[in-house]
């Protein structure tokens, strides 16, 4: 900037003083000003396309900022090998490895201990420095008890990396329901935030390591593995996968997001390759995602349009009003791989989602004990939630009615 400034300085002083000479001359240093002007905003532009974030953390995280994921498992009874360990009370302490590229060995471990040695287990030791040795940490004391669970955190784990220390959080549940029967619910306490330019608007991104190893940059065909993101209004929910490209307002942009998740680069995709998809037309919305990324599109007479590549169903739903006006709506949830399919660029892709829904009713026996459910489900096997005007409805009923007539009820279901 601070050369061009230094140009344009020169060039008001040559004006006052009549110094501009002939056209040729005059000529020369125009363009060579204009090309000087150029380069500078060509240098700027570069220097802008790192936006950077800050980073937040807070115990249950995800009530905070939503759309996280958790790792539910079942810690170990048997020592780590090549982990020092500190001086543990419990007569069996046990232990859970967390992993993540993010340490130089791919793991932290943790060791749940407890006060007493036949106490519940309330004490935790997380490796912080991902140095391989719990004994150098101190013990988490859980910040909330609740009956057979504990929550601890926000754990702070400090990696050491070539570009310096980076830190990271994470909360864990530990739930107690027999000596046998312990669980380690591990999700994220951190993520990052702030506010970016997109197309010259301002903007809110938020990055969430949804899969939980550390990373916040994770592309994956599987919607589990993978991160999420959102660049939107402050406080939106509009939440999209971690991928090759995301929608922003009617424009796609690449992102490039740093493993750390301290900084997003943007940009315009302006070479995609397209492919498109046909549903049935009664389809209102319909959303699909993978490596590219999630794509939510309001079908326009059935058809959408994707960037060639793989997906699966990520939700499709039908809205129809009755006759008074009510709104109603047929969600259907994430079919697994029951709904992968692939977009190529010469061919029509139909996918045979919607229409009919089929109203399931299953029953077990205990003894002289029925316990009877009901679910819709579409026609691949997914499940369907059914609202009016954004709610539940009421509870469907079930007549019941021996051969003979001698016995007839009609129950109502309960939602629960």
């Amino acid at each position: 900037m601070s050369m061009r400034i230094r140009a344009e300085a020169e060039m008001s002083r040559r004006r006052k003083a009549g110094a501009w000479g002939g056209g040729i001359t005059r000529l020369r240093i125009h363009a060579s000003t204009l090309l000087l002007i150029v380069s500078m905003q060509a240098s700027a532009a570069w220097a802008q396309g790192e936006q950077w974030l800050q980073y937040r953390s807070a115990n249950e995280a995800a009530q905070i900022v939503g759309d996280m994921g958790y790792h539910y498992r079942q810690p170990s009874r048997t020592e780590p090998q090549s982990v020092k360990l500190p001086q543990l009370k419990a007569e069996q302490p046990v232990f859970l490895d967390w992993k993540t590229p993010m340490a130089a060995s791919g793991v932290v471990w943790l060791a749940i201990d407890k006060s007493s040695p036949s106490g519940q287990y309330d004490r935790l030791y997380i490796d912080g420095n991902a140095n391989g040795d719990l004994s150098d940490d101190t013990a988490y004391q859980p910040y909330r008890q609740e009956s057979n669970r504990n929550m601890f955190g926000p754990l702070k784990i400090v990696f050491d990396t070539a570009d310096g220390p980076i830190t990271y959080h994470l909360s864990m549940e530990l739930r107690e329901y027999s000596a046998e029967r312990i669980y380690c619910l591990l999700s994220s306490a951190c993520w990052y935030e702030g506010p970016i330019t997109v197309g010259g608007v301002k903007k809110h991104c938020v990055l969430i390591d949804y899969n939980i190893n550390g990373l916040f940059s994770d592309k994956a065909a599987n919607a589990g593995n993978c991160d999420r993101i959102r660049i939107g209004d402050e406080g939106s929910r509009d939440t999209r996968y971690v991928g090759n490209f995301i929608e922003v307002g009617d424009k796609l942009y690449r992102p490039e997001i740093a493993q750390d998740g301290a900084f997003i680069v943007l940009t315009e995709a302006t070479d995609v390759v397209y492919g498109t998809v046909r549903l049935a037309e009664g389809i209102t919305s319909f959303g699909a995602g993978g490596v590219n990324g999630l794509f939510l599109c309001s079908p326009q007479k059935g058809v959408v349009r994707l960037p060639v590549g793989d997906y699966s169903i990520e939700h499709w739903s039908i809205v129809k009003n009755d006759d008074r006006g009510a709104k109603w709506e047929l969600r259907a949830d994430p079919m697994g791989d029951r709904g992968a399919f692939t977009v190529t660029k010469d061919q029509e892709k139909e996918l045979p989602v919607g229409e009919p829904i089929y109203s399931l009713a299953e029953y077990n026996q205990s003894g002289s004990f029925y316990e009877f459910s009901q679910n819709l489900e579409g026609r691949h096997g997914e499940r369907i939630s059914l609202t009016r005007n954004g709610s539940q409805p009421a509870a469907p009923k079930l007549r019941i009615r021996s051969g003979d007539g001698a016995y007839e009820r009609t129950l109502s279901f309960e939602y629960g």
